[in-house]
């Protein structure tokens, strides 16, 4: 009945379920607006169709994403009024300029693109796709700008017992930010590439002659899309994770279960984590390897949590700093082991679409329909590493997570709203899914007039 314990329950379920449908959003966004160019460079109006089509599923995401992320704003007011206090003039400014200019540049050209098909010129309606895709993408870009911040503040003074923002440019600039936000971007294309495939796989294993060209040119293309991505999402990821052996060692040890102090490190391939006693009940090792990823030789060094611990003690006072190395650890390698065989999923689907042998891998389209959520769990996974490895903070340094928290909230509250979203979202949730697949498995309008 721990008001921190459950704010924190109540905001990772809402954000976890608003991040299932927003990474679909970005990376179909670019989707469909690089099919809609394809339809005005080529003059094929398969393309056109394909763009139509796809972008339902587009659209009930865009829905959905919209709706669950208004209930986030709520969150910093209600129950984390102190955050909001501390750090409003800092994450006020990204997520302001979030609302007023992508969004809204975002949401307006939606319309037009929804309405504008026979009312504007095949270039300008692509134009317009490009900038809801662009509009999508600046969204998560703010936001990013706001989250990095947390992570690893820059261009803040401290006055009145507030973070206040002294370089708007230094904010923009963060590091952090240009590591995390094309790991997402990234994400959002490998998600975007594995779900139309998965729709694809569906309506081939259907093997009916009038669609099998439509669906097999949209395999083709979502594959291309979800290795690309894939592959992207992976190398920006170990750059990124370099970059947070120097800005944030404890996350990254807490993702390694990095106890002791090496020279050079050791990579755990798989362990038994006893955070208790600060120790590996039993693991595999590779050894150097972590050295390899983090700094790209075999003799460099990697603090372990222990001695991490008591630097934090000295500079921040007493106090526990070891994240939980538990969903840490196993979120990280979640995260990787998906990673991987989505490469290798994409890859061979690329080479048997590519071949014109798609069509005869049964099993493989099988296998596919279900894989279409890989990168969905992946990318979840990946988020509880970035935030769950900042404890016991909430903005790195200056803000612990229970001096955040609203001193008013009550528990009962609490419950009450968290029960009412669940059950609410589980509805949306349940209704936005079914639309999907209604409209992921249904005919594509084929003809002029049919379905336009």
């Amino acid at each position: 009945m721990d008001p921190v314990i459950l704010s924190r329950w109540q905001f990772a379920i809402t954000t976890i379920f608003h991040f299932f449908f927003v990474p679909v959003t970005l990376g179909l966004s670019l989707f469909l607006a690089i099919l809609e160019t394809k339809y005005v460079t080529s003059g094929e109006v398969i393309y056109k169709k394909m763009t139509k089509f796809w972008g339902k599923i587009f659209l009930i995401n865009f829905a959905i994403g919209v709706v669950t992320g208004i209930v986030q704003e709520f969150h910093f007011g209600l129950n984390w009024s102190e955050y909001a206090r501390f750090m409003g003039d800092v994450f006020g400014a990204p997520l302001a300029i979030e609302g007023l200019m992508a969004f809204f540049l975002e949401s307006t050209f939606i319309g037009v693109w929804i309405f504008g098909w026979d009312k504007l010129s095949k270039k300008a309606h692509a134009a317009v796709a490009w900038l809801v895709a662009i509009g999508s993408n600046l969204s998560a870009l703010w936001i990013l700008v706001a989250n990095s911040f947390m992570q690893n503040p820059v261009g803040y003074a401290i006055r009145n017992g507030r973070a206040e923002m002294t370089d708007f440019w230094a904010l923009l600039g963060n590091p952090n930010v240009w590591h995390q936000f094309p790991h997402v971007i990234t994400a959002g294309i490998a998600i975007g590439g594995f779900l139309i495939m998965a729709f694809s796989a569906w309506h081939l294993l259907q093997n009916k002659a009038e669609t099998r060209d439509f669906f097999t040119r949209s395999f083709r293309w979502a594959s291309t899309y979800a290795l690309i991505g894939a592959l992207l999402v992976g190398l920006i990821g170990h750059a990124q994770g370099q970059f947070l052996a120097k800005s944030q060692p404890l996350k990254v040890a807490a993702m390694e279960g990095h106890w002791e102090t090496e020279e050079p490190a050791s990579f755990s391939v798989i362990a038994i984590i006893d955070q208790e006693n600060q120790e590996n009940t039993w693991e595999i090792k590779i050894p150097k390897f972590l050295s390899l990823m983090l700094f790209n030789d075999l003799t460099t060094g990697f603090p372990g949590l222990r001695d991490l611990q008591e630097e934090e003690i000295a500079k921040y006072g007493p106090g526990e700093y070891i994240p939980p190395v538990t969903i840490s650890y196993w979120s990280s390698r979640t995260m990787i082991g998906i990673g991987l065989l989505m490469i290798l999923v994409a890859a061979l689907a690329v080479w048997w679409s590519q071949r014109g042998k798609i069509q005869e891998r049964r099993w493989f389209l099988r296998l596919l329909i279900p894989a279409g959520l890989l990168p969905t769990v992946a990318s979840i996974a990946g988020w509880l590493v970035a935030e769950t490895g900042r404890w016991p903070w909430i903005v790195h340094g200056l803000q612990k997570i229970e001096d955040a928290v609203s001193p008013a909230i009550t528990p009962g509250s609490i419950i009450f709203s968290m029960t009412t979203f669940l059950v609410l979202y589980t509805i949306l949730g349940v209704v936005g899914v079914a639309l999907m697949i209604k409209y992921g498995t249904s005919e594509p309008a084929l003809t002029e007039g049919k379905g336009e």
